[in-house]
């Protein structure tokens, strides 16, 4: 059972004659930044100089550093750590891997990160180059990499720093099913968070340091079993469910800190859009004796630095290089108008979700789904850049694949045509299923004839059978109104950004002709 709160904030009675030993901390954190060295907008993707001028961007990493120093002035004593999930999700991370990660966090001067998954994205090679480039340990105690020889001996389980004259145990965790999320390759063994955890915590407490953090990039879930299943751990930083925490923010999915027994767990959303303030004091015994905090939302009331401004415009400047790669060809004209898409089958919804399909069809998914609303162009016969493609497709959305029962994905479709008279975005572009909507009759019940592809023919859709889909994090997160996939099962919304899939997809096909195959039909 989780202890939502602890009384009056996590406070534990301190008498006046232990006040003397307290000892006061305060946990500066991020997590699942993945790349986001520029302003964002509200939908966390790209914000454009104007709309930053006008302030309606957040986060960028020149934001941070103004934050990062605003928050340690305020605090005697402070550590700044990573809940993992630096890499992957813009251009940025396409061309520096990890370079320019490294070269941030180390002007803000961070003390310790824990390894995410999209840290594997691009092997254990890449990894390595960023802890060799970083001023700070990287950790990771729920593996073994002893069979790794980039890893062996170099990525620690855990560490110790002091800080205010007092030790700190630091203990890094990544998801377990990281080889099936990245590409850790086949020398890794990655374990069970909560024995791994614990086995740090014991090393740790036999030398001495009775203050505990875990830096976890396990999610919000799995942080709350490793605090209930461990003794010692006073503090987890959370990372890879992008949590928000918060004691004022309705959209939080729990109080910040929520606590378990004597367990702090904080997590600050993802994309640098805050930054994490903990303060926490400890009695002589290292316990917490209070734990208050919020995370501080990185919007235009924190100051952009200006150094920092200059150096990321700098490192922008080969993106357009990107931008104008020839990633393929196609015969004609790829239909991706807001007209058309938002109403009936286009041939830019169909190459998007069957290329989503493609991209997870050996998961065992067999749907893809796409709202038109996500699709912003057409491209032109002959040559397709890389800059084409995201213009299509410009809201760094990423792939999440998850599992619903026949029923839901009919309730999917039914709120993905309720609006075709406003040609709203929700209307759902698929692959791998074709269905027929009659926008004559009522919203709620203008889908018909559904049927999903099973082995080489179509089936009619069974509504108690579950299916593997896949779409994008926004719409899986609920957008346009997809509410109902929200609570869907096996959920993972960190995929590869969709527009990379788009692109690899076109470039596997050689020369592309656009298709309109009828899998949706209107009475």
């Amino acid at each position: 059972m989780i202890t939502r709160f602890m009384t009056t904030v996590a406070a534990l009675a301190v008498t006046a004659g232990t006040a003397a030993a307290d000892y006061t901390l305060t946990v500066l954190h991020t997590n699942d930044f993945h790349a986001r060295f520029e302003p964002i907008s509200k939908y966390d993707s790209g914000c454009s100089a104007e709309d930053n001028t006008a302030g309606e961007c957040f986060g960028g990493s020149a934001r941070l550093v103004s934050a990062i120093a605003e928050a340690r002035a305020r605090s005697n004593n402070s550590i700044l750590v990573d809940g993992g999930d630096q890499f992957q999700g813009t251009l940025f991370y396409t061309y520096y891997k990890g370079k320019l990660a490294a070269e941030m966090m180390n002007k803000m001067g961070y003390d310790a990160m824990t390894v995410g998954n999209h840290e594997f994205d691009d092997g254990p090679e890449v990894l390595r180059g960023f802890m060799d480039a970083v001023d700070f340990p990287v950790l990771m105690s729920n593996a073994d990499v002893s069979g790794e020889p980039l890893l062996a001996g170099e990525l620690a389980k855990s560490t110790v720093i002091e800080r205010g004259g007092e030790k700190l145990g630091l203990i890094g965790l990544t998801p377990q099913d990281t080889d099936e999320l990245a590409s850790p390759g086949d020398k890794i063994v990655f374990t069970d968070p909560v024995g791994a955890v614990q086995g740090e915590v014991d090393k740790l407490t036999e030398m001495g340091v009775n203050k505990i953090i875990v830096l976890s990039h396990s999610g919000y879930g799995v942080d709350q079993k490793v605090a209930a299943g461990t003794t010692g751990v006073d503090i987890i930083v959370g990372g890879h469910t992008n949590t928000l925490l918060s004691n004022s923010n309705e959209r939080a999915e729990g109080p910040y800190p929520t606590m378990v027994g004597s367990t702090a767990i904080v997590s600050a959303y993802a994309y640098g859009k805050f930054l994490g303030e903990l303060n926490v004091t400890f009695d002589d015994d290292g316990n917490i004796t209070e734990a208050k905090g919020e995370p501080i939302i990185m919007d235009a009331a924190v100051t952009e630095d200006e150094a920092t401004v200059a150096r990321i415009a700098e490192a922008a400047a080969p993106l357009d290089e990107i931008r104008n790669k020839v990633v393929a060809q196609t015969s004609e004209m790829i239909d991706g108008e807001r007209g058309s898409c938002r109403a009936q089958e286009c041939a830019m919804g169909n190459l998007i979700a069957d290329a989503m399909l493609a991209r997870v069809k050996d998961q065992g998914i067999q749907i893809a789904l796409q709202n038109g609303g996500g699709i912003r162009a057409s491209i032109d016969a002959g040559e397709v850049t890389m800059g084409e493609v995201l213009t299509v497709l410009p809201f760094q959305n990423t792939l999440s694949t998850f599992q619903v029962s026949g029923g839901t994905i009919l309730e999917a479709l039914e709120n993905g045509v309720s609006q075709y008279e406003e040609a709203a975005g929700r209307f759902p572009q698929v692959a791998g299923m074709k269905y027929t909507f009659d926008p004559a009759k009522p919203a709620g019940e203008r889908v018909s004839d559904v049927m999903v592809m099973e082995g080489d023919a179509f089936a009619p859709i069974d509504p108690a059978k579950t299916y593997g889909v896949v779409s994008n994090n926004y719409v899986r997160n609920g957008g346009d109104g997809y509410k109902m996939f929200r609570s869907a099962e096996n959920a993972y919304d960190f995929g590869p950004d969709l527009a990379d899939v788009t692109a690899e997809y076109l470039a596997n096909m050689g020369a592309m002709a656009p298709v309109l195959d009828g899998r949706i039909t209107k009475k």
